[in-house]
């Protein structure tokens, strides 16, 4: 981090924002952070303002903003894989128990599951939700199936069997239509992609990833003053994996724009963990001991989604003494928050894992407005910064092969 933190100040800069397993337009995070800025700006007294993006590539959107008596330019693209998400979430409802057998089996069989509780329970509640509620949903149909068959059985015979497995479907096709609320359907999906083919990525996905290279390497060759790569939630793993092959190819300019990544709630071990993640782990490690980026974590206890301040390179044990990445730090909601606003939002548990992308009314150090639009690059930002006391760092992964 040294090597940055006498650098100018910024006055452009390109971020790269990778999201998590999210099916939705990627315009939905640029209203989030219209939105979330100007409620920041208001309350920490900076300007900030938006407007279309400036620049070729993905989709984003232009910054302007005044802070600290400077003014800054950005420009923020989405790295988009929504439509690989929505392309593997496309199964019907049998095909999404047939995955729920398999993920769960792939996680049991494995022994990742027991490891990842050794962690944070709040992620391996959250990924046994989605299995629980599916089954919940099941049970409950089937019950209405018999219960419709007995009632109707003494009327209309043998039909009373059809029609009661019709309601039973119906049934199960309204909770999918509802998942809106429930995230059942959505959650398996998610977890079921992670594990597809245990923990190796998917071709669809590698193809992409290669992609997002290509974009992150031309912006290092703009005149910009830092190229800074945010990985949110299980965009993380796909930014280390990204990165990793950026520095790795020597593709990184010496002479070029500060380069730094921001990881947001990440859960990384879901992957890691899994015996075939090999490539994943040797990225960890290999970046993990890089000079030529700033990597900052920042998570929180109060995301009940994230492996808040797991080390992600430490407990998929592949950390060298050669480490020197990522520099974990807490977001520290019940102190960022005020207490009507963190008492408004605590059991909102899939919002609070965006809480990152978001104005906080008691900011800290941590504001991703400052970070993405203000005139100090992210290593200026957290120079002298010692990790959270209260982070994990023991090994945990049964498996840390970093080859094949």
């Amino acid at each position: 981090m040294s090597s940055q933190i006498n650098q100018p100040r910024v006055r452009r800069r390109r971020v790269f924002y990778i999201p998590g397993y999210d099916p939705i337009h990627p315009r939905r995070y640029r209203e989030l952070y219209r939105k979330e800025s100007r409620a920041q700006a208001d309350i920490s007294g900076y300007e900030i303002s938006l407007s279309p993006k400036s620049t070729d590539g993905p989709y984003g959107w232009h910054v302007r903003s005044q802070q600290d008596g400077a003014d800054v330019e950005a420009d923020i693209e989405v790295l988009v894989w929504s439509d690989i998400v929505r392309d593997s979430m496309s199964n019907s409802i049998p095909a999404t128990y047939l995955q729920l057998l398999r993920t769960a089996w792939i996680y049991i069989g494995s022994g990742a599951l027991g490891r990842l509780m050794r962690l944070r329970k709040g992620p391996v509640i959250a990924a046994l939700y989605p299995v629980g509620m599916l089954i919940a949903q099941l049970i409950l149909s089937l019950v209405v199936m018999w219960i419709v068959a007995v009632l109707l059985w003494p009327f209309v015979g043998w039909p009373a069997l059809v029609l009661a497995i019709l309601v039973a479907y119906a049934l199960l096709h309204w909770f999918r239509k509802i998942d809106n609320r429930l995230f059942a359907y959505y959650l398996m999906h998610d977890y079921s992609y992670s594990a597809a083919m245990n923990g190796a990525v998917p071709p669809e996905l590698g193809a992409r990833l290669v992609e997002f290279t290509k974009h992150i390497r031309r912006a290092l060759e703009t005149d910009v003053d830092e190229v800074l790569v945010v990985g949110h939630s299980s965009g993380v793993h796909l930014g280390v994996t990204v990165l990793a092959d950026l520095v790795r190819t020597q593709q990184v300019p010496g002479d070029g724009p500060n380069l730094s990544f921001l990881s947001l709630g990440q859960v990384v071990p879901m992957v890691s963990f899994l015996p075939d993640a090999t490539d994943l782990r040797a990225d960890l490690q290999f970046l993990s001991t890089q000079s030529d980026l700033t990597w900052i974590d920042v998570s929180a206890p109060g995301d009940g989604c994230a492996f808040a301040l797991c080390d992600p390179v430490a407990v998929s044990g592949v950390a060298t003494e050669q480490k020197r990445w990522p520099v974990v730090l807490s977001a520290a909601f019940t102190q960022t928050l005020s207490q009507e606003r963190w008492k408004e939002l605590r059991w909102r548990f899939f919002r609070l894992h965006f809480q990152y992308l978001c104005a906080f009314d008691r900011p800290g150090n941590y504001d991703y407005f400052r970070i993405t639009a203000g005139p100090m690059t992210l290593a200026q930002r957290f120079e002298g910064r010692e990790p959270s006391k209260s982070r994990i760092e023991q090994a945990v992964s049964k498996y840390t092969a970093v080859h094949p």
